[in-house]
């Protein structure tokens, strides 16, 4: 029974895995759509494993390398293969070309930066001992829900402002690069996890929650980008304390 307790965790990371492969398959074939919703459904699986492997006291350094392999896929490959899809739709705007043809334009795989830079995140993170207390740059499922949203929004929110930007081959790469700074910037990043409901010590968080929900609904998926924007500079204007703990 016990053995049985303590891969519980681990088979809920397994899930986070088997939807981030689902993704992957059809990121591929150019449905964003549903490459994103089973995306969101691995990012549902990542934050129970680890509240799984809290609540019955079982959590182990193979839970902890477990997870990251898993994120590797669901918020690591997805976004970069996503971003690909997103450019080589700006550099092939004819279809005529096939995603994978070998005349598709060598730019498309500059995509894949953000694999790169998610990948090194995650391995810093396993090592990294200040990570205990607060996020030390963007956590990866963050930065796979703002890669993941400008496609959303393109289908979705065509009349978008956002929408000419997200059409620019450039701006993309601009993108790209600057998710991988900021999956890697030395910036503490305060987390959502309340531990108490105490209004004074945790205004920002429900402000935050507030914001997000509110957003969501006016803007739709075209508020993802504007929260996780809204996210990164309350978190320079507001320190986090450092008795705070969670996980990425």
């Amino acid at each position: 029974m016990t053995l049985i307790k303590r891969q519980i965790p681990n088979f809920i990371t397994l899930l986070n895995l088997l939807a981030g492969s689902v993704a992957t398959v059809f990121a591929v074939q150019g449905d964003l759509s549903m490459a994103s919703l089973f995306v969101v459904l691995g990012i549902f699986f990542d934050f129970f494993d680890g509240l799984a492997a809290r609540a019955l006291d079982v959590k182990s350094e193979m839970g902890l390398q477990l997870d990251s392999l898993a994120d590797m896929v669901t918020s690591g490959l997805v976004p970069g293969l996503v971003m690909c899809q997103l450019l080589y739709r700006t550099l092939s705007p004819s279809s005529d070309l096939a995603f994978l043809s070998p005349e598709t334009s060598w730019m498309v795989f500059i995509g894949f930066i953000i694999t790169l830079g998610s990948a090194y995140r995650l391995a810093k993170f396993n090592i990294d001992e200040r990570q205990t207390d607060s996020f030390i740059g963007l956590p990866t499922p963050a930065n796979a829900l703002l890669i993941l949203s400008l496609g959303l929004i393109l289908e979705y929110h065509p009349e978008s402002f956002m929408t000419p930007w997200i059409e620019s081959t450039y701006v993309l790469i601009f993108i790209s690069v600057l998710s991988v700074f900021l999956l890697n910037a030395e910036v503490k990043l305060f987390a959502l996890k309340f531990k108490n409901l105490d209004i004074k010590a945790n205004w920002y968080r429900y402000f935050m929650v507030l914001f997000s929900v509110m957003t969501l609904i006016w803007l739709h998926f075209v508020a993802i980008p504007i929260i996780i924007l809204v996210y990164l500079l309350l978190s320079v204007l507001i320190p986090e304390p450092k008795n705070q703990q969670n996980k990425q």
